[in-house]
């Protein structure tokens, strides 16, 4: 046996690891595993200071799990809902213009006006997808069904419907509504959706790794069914883009996330700032409290805000916790499942991270 070499200035002494760093990383590869899929991402920011696991039950990809693109389905609408606080910041529009005016400067609006607010709050009346949309989409089912509803057929959609309820006075989760959103504020701007995302938020927030279509490059991660092996196409939102359409890297994501911890400084400080307050109260006592763009949680030491997502083979969870500086971005490129344990395990990362 090779008696062990003492420490010279040649040979350094090891550097002792942060236990708290080596107990995060401990927790996190957990999660990893608790995500049984293909790729699995969990990356975790605590005031600024990065900790980024992944793995999963197939051979890693030859990018490397870290640097991918992924789904992270309605997730977008934290993006979409940042965006509408800044034009309203900047005075661009207020918020209560109301989605048919936009859409058509001729239509004068009926007794029950929907508003941008009660779009992007999910109390617009709309059901979560407009009533055509299964036979639309039926072809295509399993591998397409939003790419066969474009942006014009979202329009007609909302036209023709008559909402039940008086907006304002009920909350449903609508992806359907918050495309509509996406199509008006794009009439009202004359400015393209994506052009929107990308020069009012991608750009200033420096997401140069995020985008709204995969682009076929090797870094798009490739979703996966239920049963984690079979392959799915990447997610077509059609015109449903401001409700679902975001891939981004995992890092790409924790600087979105970091910016609502931190919004001092930023070109977005007052949205950031605005889509952290309270907009919405709902449900027995009032406990389910929602922002423009998330939703928002108590813990001991303060709110926790999250967004989850999911499209026909990926998931993803977005959170953050000002008091505690944390920020968790998790990503699976596997289908939800009955009792899938994915968003439970980021939320309970989040929620018991102290």
């Amino acid at each position: 046996m090779t008696a062990p070499h003492p420490p010279t200035a040649d040979r350094p002494r090891p550097a002792a690891v942060d236990p708290d760093r080596r107990e995060l990383s401990r927790r996190l590869d957990a999660a990893v595993e608790a995500a049984d899929a293909p790729d699995a991402v969990f990356a975790l920011s605590r005031h600024g200071h990065r900790v980024v696991r992944h793995g999963g039950t197939a051979p890693p990809p030859p990018a490397g799990r870290e640097v991918l693109r992924y789904e992270i389905g309605s997730a977008t609408k934290t993006f979409t809902g940042l965006l509408l606080a800044d034009l309203v910041g900047r005075s661009v529009l207020t918020g209560g213009e109301t989605a048919a005016a936009c859409l058509d400067g001729d239509r004068r609006p009926g007794p029950r006006p929907v508003t941008l607010t009660h779009l992007i709050t999910h109390t617009s009346g709309l059901p979560a997808l407009p009533r055509d949309f299964p036979l639309r989409a039926l072809p295509a089912w399993r591998t397409n069904p939003y790419g066969r509803y474009p942006a014009e057929r979202v329009v007609e959609a909302f036209r023709r419907h008559r909402p039940r309820h008086r907006p304002g006075t009920r909350w449903h989760y609508s992806n359907f509504g918050v495309a509509v959103l996406g199509h008006a504020v794009t009439a009202l701007t004359a400015t393209p959706w994506e052009d929107l995302v990308t020069g009012q938020l991608l750009g200033p927030l420096r997401l140069t790794d995020t985008d709204l279509a995969a682009r076929g490059d090797g870094r798009d991660a490739t979703g996966h069914g239920k049963d984690g092996r079979t392959p799915v196409p990447a997610f077509d939102a059609g015109g449903f883009q401001p409700a679902g359409a975001v891939r981004a890297t995992p890092h790409d994501l924790l600087t979105f996330l970091e910016a609502h911890l931190g919004p001092e400084g930023s070109p977005l400080a007052g949205a950031l700032t605005a889509v952290r307050t309270p907009v919405l109260r709902r449900g027995l006592g009032h406990r389910h409290v929602h922002t423009v763009a998330w939703f928002r949680h108590p813990t001991d030491g303060g709110p926790m805000y999250f967004h989850s997502g999911a499209t026909l083979g990926q998931q993803a969870f977005l959170g953050f916790r000002p008091d505690t500086g944390t920020a968790l971005a998790a990503l699976c490129t596997r289908r939800f499942r009955a009792r899938d344990p994915f968003v439970a395990t980021a939320y309970g990362l989040l929620w018991e991270d102290d």
